[in-house]
Formats: C-alpha cells, sequence, structure tokens
C-alpha cells in the first residue's frame, strides 16, 4: 500500500507531528504514551480512510535497528563498567582534583564530553558521560539538569567537528564525497567557538545553582570511604573490550559495518566474560547465573527509551513516505530562486542567501524532527543547489552539516542523545522536563547558530584558509587570555 502524497495527507501528517511537539511540550502524558498513541493515528488514518500515511510494511523500513541496537548495546556494556565501580571511582576523582567547584565540574564535563563526541558517535558519548556527569551534580549536591543538559549540548556540538561524530555527517560525506580531513579542516575550528560559548552561557544560566552551592566534601582527600575499584579484572576486560569497539567505529569507511555491529558484538562478547569471572570467584546455580545478565538486560538498558526511538522513527517516517519532508525542502529551493531573483544578489551573495537558508532552516527541522531522515532527504536538494550555483559551493554542505547537527540541541526530540539521557535521568529520579531542555537548548542553538552564519560568511569572503587560520589564531589568543587572567587579577606582593 503505497502512502498517498496529497496535500491533505501531508497536512495530517504535520498536524500529528506538531500534536507531538505540543503534547510533549505541556508534558501531559508520557512521552512513549504520546508517541505510541501518534503512531496509533497514524495507522488508523492509512488503514480507514482514502490517506494512506504510512503502512506496517512502510514502517519497517524506518525502523533504524541501526540506532536501536547500537543503544541497547552500550547501555548494556556501560551496565556492566558499572558494576565495577569505576564510574564512582572517576567522579570521586574529577571532583578531588577540581576541588569540587561545580562551576569547575561543569567545564570539564562539558569539554570531555565535547571531544569524546568528536571522535565516537554522540549517543555513545552520552552513555559513558551519564554516569559520571549523574555522581559529580549528586557530590556537590546541585540539580542533575545543571550538569546534564550542558553535557547533551556539548555531545551535538562536539559531534558536528568530525564525519563520525554524528550519523548526519556519516551521510553527508558519503553522499557529497567528503572525507574525514575535509570535517577537521572545515568544521574543527568554529565547533571549538562554540564549546567556548557553551561553557560561557551553561555558567551564566546556571548561576545561581553554581554560586549557591558549596564546594563537595568529596573534594577533600580522605582514605575512609573512597570509592575503589571493586572488580579490577572486569573492568580491565570492559574497557579493552569497549576501546576495540571505538576502533570499529571509527574504522567504519574501511569494514563498512554499521555502528550497531562493533557494539553489539562488543556487549555480547563483555557479558560472556562477566559470567566466566563470576563462575571463577564461587560456584554459582543456574538461577545466580541468569540473574547476573538479566539484571543488565532489565535494569541497564532503557527500553522505554528504545520504544519511544522506534515509534518516533515511524512518525517521521510518515513525513517521508507523504512527501511533507520533501515538499518543505523542495520550498527551500524556490525561495533561494526567489531570493536570487528579488534581491538582485551577486554570485557570492546568491551563495551566502542559500547557505544561511540550509543553515537556518535545517536547524529549525532538525529541532522538530530526528535531523537523520530530514538530511538523508535533504542531501539530494543539497545535490541540485550545488549543480545550480557557482562559487564556493562546498560551504553548502556545511551548512547543512551545521545546521542539523545543531538544530538537534533546539528540543528535547532532536537528536537521540537527548532522549537518551532524558530517559536515563527520568529512570534515576532526576527528570529533565520537555520545558526545561526547550529553554536551555533552544538558547544555545541560536548563539551556535549565529556563529554558524559568521563562520560561512568568512568562509565565502575571507576564504576558507583565512578564516581557518584567523579562527585558530583567536582561539590560542583566547585560552592564553584564559590561562593568564587569574594570575593578572590576583594580587601582586
Amino acid at each position: 500500500m503505497p502512502a498517498t502524497q496529497d496535500p491533505i495527507s501531508q497536512a495530517i501528517v504535520g498536524a500529528v507531528i506538531v500534536g507531538v511537539f505540543v503534547l510533549l511540550t505541556l508534558e501531559k502524558a508520557h512521552r512513549v504514551l504520546v508517541i505510541f498513541s501518534a503512531v496509533g493515528l497514524l495507522w488508523l488514518v492509512t488503514y480507514l480512510t482514502p490517506y494512506h500515511l504510512i503502512s506496517f510494511e512502510e514502517a519497517h523500513r524506518h525502523l533504524d535497528l541501526n540506532v536501536i541496537l547500537l543503544l541497547a548495546s552500550m547501555m548494556a556494556i556501560v551496565g556492566v563498567l558499572k558494576t565495577t565501580g569505576v564510574f564512582e571511582w572517576a567522579v570521586a576523582r574529577i571532583v578531588t582534583r577540581s576541588r569540587g567547584v561545580p562551576s569547575v565540574l561543569q567545564s570539564r564535563v562539558i569539554w570531555l564530553t565535547g571531544v569524546l563526541s568528536a571522535l565516537v558517535d554522540n549517543v555513545t558519548t552520552v552513555l559513558f558521560m551519564y554516569p559520571m556527569a549523574a555522581g559529580m551534580a549528586a557530590a556537590t549536591a546541585i540539580p542533575a539538569a545543571v550538569l546534564l543538559l550542558p553535557m547533551i549540548v556539548a555531545s551535538n556540538i562536539g559531534g558536528a567537528a568530525t564525519l563520525i561524530g554524528d550519523p548526519p555527517n556519516i551521510l553527508i560525506g558519503s553522499g557529497a564525497g567528503l572525507s574525514f580531513t575535509d570535517f577537521i579542516v572545515n568544521l574543527t575550528m568554529p565547533v571549538l567557538w562554540m564549546m567556548a560559548a557553551c561553557i560561557a552561557f551553561s555558567r551564566r544560566y546556571y548561576r545561581t545553582h553554581l554560586e549557591a552551592h558549596r564546594p563537595a566534601a568529596s573534594a577533600q582527600p580522605s582514605a575512609d570511604g573512597a570509592p575503589v575499584i571493586t572488580n579490577p579484572l572486569l573492568l580491565k576486560w570492559g574497557l579493552a573490550i569497549a576501546g576495540l569497539v571505538f576502533v570499529g567505529f571509527m574504522t567504519h569507511s574501511m569494514t563498512h559495518m554499521p555502528v550497531a555491529v562493533p557494539a553489539l558484538i562488543g556487549a555480547a562478547a563483555l557479558l560472556v566474560v562477566q559470567d566466566v569471572l563470576y563462575l571463577r570467584r564461587r560456584d554459582a546455580t543456574e538461577q545466580e547465573r541468569a540473574h547476573g545478565i538479566l539484571t543488565i538486560i532489565e535494569r541497564e538498558i532503557e527500553w522505554p527509551t528504545l520504544a519511544f526511538f522506534a515509534f518516533l522513527f515511524i512518525t517521521v517516517g510518515a513525513a517521508v513516505e507523504t512527501g511533507l519532508i520533501d515538499t518543505m525542502a523542495g520550498g527551500l529551493i524556490g525561495l533561494i530562486e526567489s531570493g536570487r531573483t528579488t534581491l538582485g544578489l551577486s554570485e557570492t551573495g546568491t551563495l551566502l542567501f542559500a547557505a544561511v537558508l540550509v543553515l537556518w532552516v535545517s536547524g529549525v527541522l532538525s529541532a522538530l524532527v530526528d535531523n537523520i531522515p530530514y538530511v538523508a532527504v535533504a542531501i539530494p536538494l543539497v545535490a541540485r543547489l550545488v549543480d545550480g550555483l557557482t562559487g564556493d559551493v562546498e560551504v553548502l554542505w556545511w551548512a547543512l552539516a551545521l545546521g542539523a547537527c545543531l538544530g538537534g540541541n533546539g528540543s528535547a526530540i532532536g537528536a537521540s542523545a537527548n532522549v537518551t539521557v532524558i530517559g536515563m535521568a527520568d529512570r534515576a529520579g532526576s527528570p529533565i522536563s520537555f520545558r526545561e531542555f526547550l529553554r536551555f537548548g533552544a538558547a544555545i542553538t541560536t548563539i551556535t547558530l549565529l556563529i554558524s552564519t559568521a563562520f560561512v560568511a568568512a568562509h565565502l569572503y575571507a576564504g576558507q584558509r583565512t578564516t581557518f587560520l584567523a579562527g585558530s589564531a583567536a582561539l590560542i589568543l583566547f585560552g592564553a587570555w584564559k590561562a593568564l587572567r587569574p594570575r593578572l587579577q590576583s594580587p601582586r606582593l
């Protein structure tokens, strides 16, 4: 049953997506119930009316098993590592070295998350960072959101810097023929500026919480009650297997393995190792062994989060099948042509106008729907723009990458990392509301998109090389000033 692509079908799907967004904002029902009901409504219309929005068979194609299995596998790996006590140990070390100052902890969480997210996908990053960030918040008695929300946005910002940092970049790199080096040279510098802006904004936004709490007691070195590694051997195995999983992520261009494959293999291997080491320590019954495995599968894997993703993919799939996303992106092309004619833009001016439109439209749409299907539809449209415009048209690809990755910070459903952390925080008793995320995330999205706009303009008018060198030099000077500022302000003897 092919989907109908008439305006009424597109309007129905658009209304359902807007309704989901509104209900999630109002928080009148659990997010899984909202998206579950949305899929039920889509199928009700599909099978009982002339408007075929998305069939059961078409839904299969939009269920991204790569994302779902990646999440489940990495949750299992993190769950096993948690049993070794490594996260509590790491939290104590970081809190001690930062003297328990909440603002310092927040900055370190942001930088660590951003750097890690540039090396592996942002979902994996937040799965590893969440236990530490949540532990730091508990140790310093500050609300978990003070560290978790900056951590989430840092993962999406950092992921924009490299080819493998965010799934949309992998799609863009493949569709546009851009290499790992191309992403590093063109996007790392503006992303570093965005990370600095994220730290400055986060400190200002949460100033009351950061200043109201004193340094944690755990910041004072003490041998009594200090967290220790409870299972060093399992930790060594776990870190080795996790390292091999990361290698699998970074060698995607050579092995062509979806990221879920090395993650699932690693999770299975680590669960086997955990079981074998457990048997070596004690003569366990089958029931005890089953209990160890089921503890990870039942308690550490966030099944409501995975269900939310599955239904979200189907809902967005209806927007793809009915041509709604294609229609919206097609309107972008018409707007660019209209702008060129009406404003009488030059070659470079037209290209800047097109790049800024791609950037901001991608940012807004990626805040409303998952950025992966949007980028999949946008790639051929941007390719048409590349063919039809002249000048340094490669900037259009960077505009698409930045808009899609940074727009994910605009709402709680804008990126996979957002949904994952919110689900874990909710389960841990530190819920982050849709509205709370929207206030913080929308502001960060606006700031980073403005920085991206300046980068795109500089790229076109000053050139890529000049922009890179000038931006890098400014970053070095800014970093030196930040490092020397405390010494310059300290009273001289």
